[in-house]
């Protein structure tokens, strides 16, 4: 198969444990550009959280395309217009803060280039201020402070509880809003019908490209949706077994520069 697209998780998958991106991986990435194939580097990340990736690889350039809040928002790079755009319900906001603070655990969203948190000096708090590179500023009083649109909220916590709130959101916000995690301490909380897979096919009607001819690789449950609909799906050794179960190829771990040997293997000719 002659793949057109490649699609990347960024954490656990495109980047190391830096957050960074191998020169390996860089080059082979770059060279698969050059021969015509697409890149789209999708994750739960806000927009800005990404921009920094996708100049590495000079997406602008190659026609590429960012998915950010899983999808919820879409850019071309090309032109730098957001093709596709589905904000969060601000009235699911209110009882999703309630539910979050009954149980002991922080939220956040985004805003321009910071991230608003229901507090600051929380450690799964910072660990997504790291990721994306963003200053956080606390709203202490979250509802009333936040600016709409916005296009995600993130719960954060210890797993095992995290798990269990995300059990209750799911059938509390039915209809409403989707939760699923993206790491064990990280519970997504987006609009209905919004994952990587729906996002893809959205961007099939844009390229003309074909799902057979796509490439997508993840580590995360937010990555199982479009692991499962890509052409080739992809799991990283470091994905849980279950993300792994669900792809065609396991691929070395993204300390191993297993995306590089993707693109060595199925791309470079």
């Amino acid at each position: 198969m002659d793949y057109k697209m490649i699609v990347l998780d960024l954490d656990g998958t495109l980047t190391n444990s830096k957050k960074e991106m191998t020169p390996r991986t860089r080059d082979a990435l770059l060279k698969a550009e050059q021969q015509g194939v697409r890149i789209v580097l999708a994750s739960g990340r806000p927009t800005y959280g990404i921009t920094a990736l996708a100049e590495e690889l000079d997406l602008k350039t190659y026609q590429g395309f960012i998915l950010a809040f899983n999808g919820g928002r879409i850019t071309d790079c090309a032109t730098g217009k957001v093709v596709f755009d589905q904000p969060l319900n601000p009235e699911v906001v209110p009882p999703l803060y309630e539910a979050v603070k009954k149980h002991g655990m922080e939220m956040l969203t985004y805003q321009d280039e910071k991230i608003a948190a229901t507090k600051k000096a929380n450690k799964y708090v910072l660990h997504e201020a790291f990721i994306n590179k963003m200053p956080v500023e606390e709203y202490s009083d979250f509802i009333h402070q936040v600016r709409y649109p916005i296009n995600k909220c993130l719960v954060v916590g210890d797993p095992a509880p995290l798990h269990q709130l995300e059990l209750q959101l799911a059938e509390t916000f039915k209809g409403q809003m989707d939760v699923y995690r993206s790491a064990g301490f990280f519970l997504e909380c987006v609009p209905p019908g919004i994952d990587k897979a729906h996002s893809l096919e959205r961007l099939f009607e844009l390229t003309g490209i074909r799902r057979e001819e796509v490439i997508a690789c993840g580590d995360g449950y937010n990555d199982q949706s479009m692991i499962r609909f890509a052409g080739l799906g992809v799991a990283m050794a470091n994905a849980p077994k279950d993300i792994q179960d669900s792809a065609n190829y396991i691929t070395y771990s993204n300390e191993e520069d297993g995306v590089a040997h993707v693109v060595e293997k199925f791309i470079l000719k």
